[in-house]
């Protein structure tokens, strides 16, 4: 599985409750040792037969979680690649607000039980 890992170009890029949401989920998956992720990132590669057999079930914030967990629990490498972020042109319903970023938060963490 490889995860686009974020490279702000400026602060506005990625907000600061985003990133420290980011920064807590990725301890979370090291200190399980599920892999050197340090940003469940905005994009993902896999194949899409072998994505399709992890059997992801969530349909709304936390299937980026799951799917890391998933794939580290069926053997796969997780890899890491830096992908250039930029600001948004619109506004994010999921993490450009702070109450977005809680219910992701929070979606996450049913996942991570």
């Amino acid at each position: 599985l490889v995860l686009g890992a974020r490279v702000a170009e400026t602060a506005a890029a990625w907000p600061r409750h985003a990133r420290a949401a980011n920064r807590a989920i990725a301890w979370w998956l090291r200190r399980r040792g599920l892999g050197d992720v340090r940003d469940l990132g905005p994009m993902r590669a896999a194949p899409r037969v072998a994505l399709l057999d992890l059997g992801l079930r969530d349909r709304r914030c936390g299937w980026p979680l799951e799917m890391v967990v998933a794939a580290a629990a069926a053997g796969w490498r997780v890899r890491e690649v830096p992908v250039s972020y930029a600001p948004r042109v619109g506004r994010s319903k999921v993490t450009g607000t702070v109450g977005g970023t809680v219910r992701t938060v929070l979606d996450m963490a049913r996942v991570a039980r």
